[in-house]
């Protein structure tokens, strides 16, 4: 497991990082109403199954807000949960599309997840599959209301995912209204622009996908995963 030694837990005290999970229960998140144990702690991280029985919100939220911060997380998908017709992202934004205009798909193993930023799905920073990488900032790229520039920004400069099962550090630094991501050390999102997302809010790991009741199987963009070593730096 990708999980920090305690040298490295220290360092990053000293360079001003707090915990957002202690490793050993949900203290300081918010778990959904009625959701009966599907975000849980497992073994010393945080492990979901993309069943979460909650009516409403089922993604699970800190406690605390925050302005302009750096975000620590490492994560991993346990496991694919289907086929999933995926398009081929171009670096403007858009799709790939065939001879007479349609977006060409190709089915392919797929999980999906997400961290939203600031309280809202407007910042969400995507984690799944795609070939495009993990990374990619869903709201701003598929806005056609936003400007050419602001949509380019959004979409991953390399995929720089690991392969299901294996662990992912990501750094996601939120300041003012841009946002930077580095995965696995290497830059993924570079300077962002973020467009009307708000000052100010939580965090959450996103609930996505579950079972679908009439075919008792998992759709194929589900959060099956795993979360550990949460840290955070409040940016001045």
């Amino acid at each position: 497991m990708l999980q920090d030694t305690s040298a490295s837990h220290k360092a990053l005290i000293e360079r001003g990082f707090i915990r957002l999970f202690n490793g050993q229960d949900l203290s300081g998140w918010r778990i959904p109403e009625k959701d009966n144990g599907h975000w849980r702690v497992v073994d010393g991280v945080i492990d979901y199954d993309a069943q979460s029985e909650a009516s409403g919100d089922k993604n699970l939220w800190t406690e605390s807000t925050f302005v302009d911060f750096i975000l620590r997380i490492s994560w991993r998908f346990k496991q694919t949960s289907g086929l999933y017709p995926m398009p081929t992202i171009l670096p403007d934004g858009s799709y790939k599309t065939d001879a007479n205009g349609e977006v060409i798909k190709e089915l392919r193993p797929n999980a999906d997840s997400g961290i939203y930023l600031r309280g809202t799905a407007q910042g969400q920073v995507n984690l799944w599959c795609w070939p495009v990488g993990s990374g990619e900032l869903w709201h701003y790229r598929n806005d056609k209301a936003m400007t050419p520039e602001v949509r380019a920004s959004a979409v991953p400069k390399v995929c720089a995912d690991n392969p299901v099962g294996e662990w992912n550090l990501m750094e996601i630094t939120m300041k003012e209204d841009r946002v930077n991501v580095v995965l696995n050390d290497q830059i993924v999102i570079d300077d962002a622009q973020t467009p009307g997302l708000p000052e100010e809010g939580a965090i959450a790991l996103q609930h996505h996908g579950g079972i679908n009741k009439e075919t008792g199987e998992f759709s194929p963009a589900s959060s099956l995963i795993q979360f550990c070593d949460v840290y955070i730096k409040e940016l001045a």
